[in-house]
């Protein structure tokens, strides 16, 4: 049997077609007699519905239908909610809010969907929307945690008080409190982590229609394939066997696409019910508008040090804005909560978390999924904690690093880490950061008017999860007489080249060329199951599963194999595409065993073989990263001049693509920290609608990252694999408002919040000089 090669940088294969304009997405599919979809939207963000008038929308030409929820509950068709899976400090479960797939009474955030257009062009439709009436009442909107509980402030939901979605505690409450009431010095932070948008490439788009067996079909641009079908089912009451869901390349996703979100759920059931192909993309307003949000968590944290500046307690609560409804893609930052714990021994730790419903869309995971806030508290507060206490910022964190021979490590907040060498990752990343020459390189910019700042961050996250019950995931491998082999993956691409990484899992095991490989993904017709995408999940638990398949594979073929040859099942062997009797020159190729299992009739698959995986726990990628920006302290611009990541994802398979996951996730984390953010108006209108307000890092805004890899293998997985979709991003939020934080002290700023755009950073220092004077 072949061992797989880690370390060996190979060329995403799939970027052929993407780069030469033969990918495949849902607005590329074609339907003959596709209904075009547009949907009438709520044109305020609190308001009761008095009525819904479409009847002017129906008359224009080329319109079909105009359905509204009083459609919806013709037909019988439920609310949905997604169980939150949380229970609140008093111990009682928290409950979801149910969903309407069109506003039915209530309009609660902007740009709801109340009317769904249904026409013979995109263009009727987007005209006929214009013509729907929704006569309503106002009601005061609520946008913040803050005004949501305040006395008075309107309810969202009549059975949920002040506004209050759920309030969850976990850690040691006393010994916290006396540890922090006995401290040396009690650093403090309060912050805001903003609400941001994944806005991928390719917008939400989705095509339905009934085959010819009668399956209702959904192809659409998404990362969890199985668990949508699971919901369509639950929805509609649907049988497994009633639906098929399709995904073909997917434009970007970030946690965004992984729901089971109205405006698709739409076009299912339109067309279903209209026995019509019916199709819907979203248009960049919509993704702006009707996009599920991420972040938005309001923070109060009290570190507590020594006189040696050894942590003793630390205590963080989160007022967290999780929008218009709850559902269990809300509770983000609390399954991720325990990343405070930091790679620290800090013995006394308390998290706490009330969320409250707002006027503004839901929030949901978005890359990092809670994991980028964790890392960002505790980081940020310890170079708080520095600048107190007058110690070096690195300093501050060697003294308290767990140390390699602790593992494994259960922190006292959640987490049990089991590998890991934290202090090995910061030497390494603060060498190529050239830390030492950092002082006189800020004194260099001083000289120049320039303010020059460094920041630290030393990220862990939880991957493979859910950390509490870890998923399983699935693979089916199938080798053919044609000597090819097809990988029908659970897991899901959706950019970040898993049709490389996985099908070189299988080639290698197999000793294919990889060319040989042919890679099926998001398909619930071609594979049962499937964990899709998240969590940084798809080499640790989907790669596990392929190689448990390969191994099945190939003991299915060794018994052929030694049918074939005459010989023990024991006495045979597996190299290089071959089965041969071990010592001798006796063999038989895959494909023509292959072939043999063909034409059984009792292996009318083939030569096939399915494998799974579940971990035991969940893995814990860590790292550390050094970022180094630049403000000109008269415009406010800040300028990152350089950004080092040194990860440890455990073993490497491919360097070339962790690279790429690593650049794309720091750019991320540097766009919310330089520009990106929601903002609403006190009426609930969004304000940052379009890429003029919302700005997005351009590759002029960034500069080359510099990374590597020091690798600890997990044994959680026969991989050794621990995950590197979030990486970036964990670390890039922290280390860079770091920085930025570090050089505004040169001014007299004790604390920034992101983002940090010119003219927040301008007058930031214009305060701090002002009240100097």
């Amino acid at each position: 049997m072949n061992e797989i090669t880690f370390g060996k940088s190979v060329r995403r294969r799939e970027d052929d077609r993407f780069v030469s304009g033969r990918g495949q997405y849902t607005d590329d599919v074609h339907r003959e007699g596709a209904l075009w979809t547009a949907f009438a939207r709520a044109p305020v963000a609190s308001a009761k519905i008095l009525s819904v008038d479409v009847s002017a929308a129906l008359e224009v030409p080329g319109v079909v239908a105009v359905l509204t929820a009083e459609d919806l509950a013709t037909d019988g068709i439920p609310d949905f909610s997604v169980p939150i899976g949380i229970h609140n400090i008093d111990g009682s479960p928290t409950k979801a809010t149910p969903r309407p797939l069109l506003a039915r009474d209530r309009i609660r955030f902007l740009a709801e969907p109340v009317a769904m257009v249904l026409a013979e062009s995109s263009a009727i439709a987007q005209d006929a929307i214009e013509l729907v009436t929704i006569d309503y009442d106002d009601i005061p909107a609520v946008l913040t945690p803050a005004d949501a509980g305040a006395e008075g402030a309107a309810l969202l939901w009549d059975d949920r008080p002040a506004n209050e979605a759920f309030h969850w505690r976990a850690g040691d409450v006393e010994g916290t409190a006396k540890a922090l009431a006995s401290s040396h010095h009690v650093a403090r932070l309060s912050t805001h982590i903003t609400r941001v948008s994944a806005m991928p490439m390719e917008p939400r788009s989705a095509l339905a229609y009934v085959d010819e067996n009668g399956k209702s079909v959904l192809q659409l641009s998404h990362q969890n394939p199985h668990a949508l079908r699971a919901n369509l089912c639950e929805v509609f009451g649907l049988g497994r066997d009633d639906v098929r869901v399709l995904i073909g390349d997917v434009g970007g996703s970030f946690g965004m696409k992984s729901a089971f979100l109205r405006e698709e759920a739409m076009v299912f059931w339109a067309a279903r019910r209209l026995n019509r192909p019916v199709r819907w993309t979203a248009t960049r307003s919509e993704t702006f508008l009707s996009d599920e949000q991420g972040r938005d968590v309001y923070v109060d944290a009290e570190l507590g040090l020594d006189a040696d500046g050894r942590f003793t307690a630390f205590h963080v609560r989160y007022d967290i804005n999780v929008g218009a409804y709850l559902s269990g893609r809300s509770a983000a930052p609390v399954l991720n909560f325990g990343g405070i714990a930091g790679v620290y021994t800090t013995p006394y730790i308390v998290g706490e978390a009330t969320a409250y419903f707002t006027n503004t869309p839901p929030t949901a995971p978005y890359r990092g999924a809670g994991r980028p806030d964790a890392t960002y508290v505790i980081e940020r507060i310890i170079d708080i904690a520095a600048q107190d206490m007058g110690i070096d910022p690195a300093e501050l964190r060697r003294r308290n690093l767990i140390p390699p021979e602790a593992m494994p490590y259960q922190t006292p907040f959640l987490f049990r880490y089991d590998c890991g060498e934290f202090e090995r990752n910061m030497n390494r990343a603060l060498e190529m950061a050239e830390y030492e020459g950092f002082p006189a390189r800020q004194r260099q910019a001083r000289e120049r008017g320039k303010l020059r700042g460094l920041g630290i961050a030393n990220p862990i996250e939880v991957a493979a999860g859910p950390y509490a019950k870890p998923g399983k995931d699935f693979a089916t491998i199938r080798a053919h007489a044609d000597g090819t082999v097809t990988l029908y993956a659970g897991a899901m691409s959706v950019g970040q080249g898993l049709d490389t990484a996985l099908s070189s899992l299988v080639a290698e095991r197999l000793g294919l060329p990889l060319e040989k490989v042919r890679y099926v993904q998001g398909d619930t017709d071609a594979m049962d199951n499937g964990k899709g995408s998240g969590g940084s999940a798809a080499l640790t638990v989907g790669g596990s599963a392929i190689v448990v398949g390969v191994d099945a594979l190939l003991e299915k073929g060794r018994e052929i194999a030694a049918e074939e040859l005459e010989a023990a099942a024991f006495d045979i062997e597996y190299v290089n595409g071959s089965f041969r009797i071990v010592g001798s020159d006796r063999q038989i190729s895959l494909a023509d065993v292959a072939a043999i299992a063909e034409q059984r009739a009792e292996d009318e698959a083939g030569l096939s073989a399915a494998g799974e995986f579940v971990p035991p726990h969940a893995t814990f990628p860590n790292g550390c990263h050094v970022c180094e920006v630049e403000i000109d302290p008269e415009t406010g611009r800040t300028e990152v001049i350089r950004y080092v990541s040194v990860e440890d994802v455990g073993r490497v398979l491919n360097p070339l693509l962790v690279e790429g996951q690593i650049h794309g996730g720091v750019a991320q984390g540097l766009g919310q920290v330089l520009m990106e953010e929601i903002r609403f108006g006190s009426d609930g209108q969004l304000v940052s609608g379009s890429f003029m307000d919302y700005a997005m890092p351009r590759a002029d805004d960034l500069p080359m990252i510099e990374s590597d890899n020091l690798e600890t293998p997990t044994e959680l997985n026969p991989l050794g694999v621990k995950g590197v979709g979030e990486a970036g991003t964990v670390g890039g939020i922290a280390a860079a408002m770091n920085a930025v934080n570090n050089a505004l002290a040169q001014v007299g700023v004790r604390h920034f919040d992101m983002p940090a755009t010119p003219s927040r950073v301008w007058e930031a220092i214009r305060n701090a000089q002002a009240t100097k004077a």
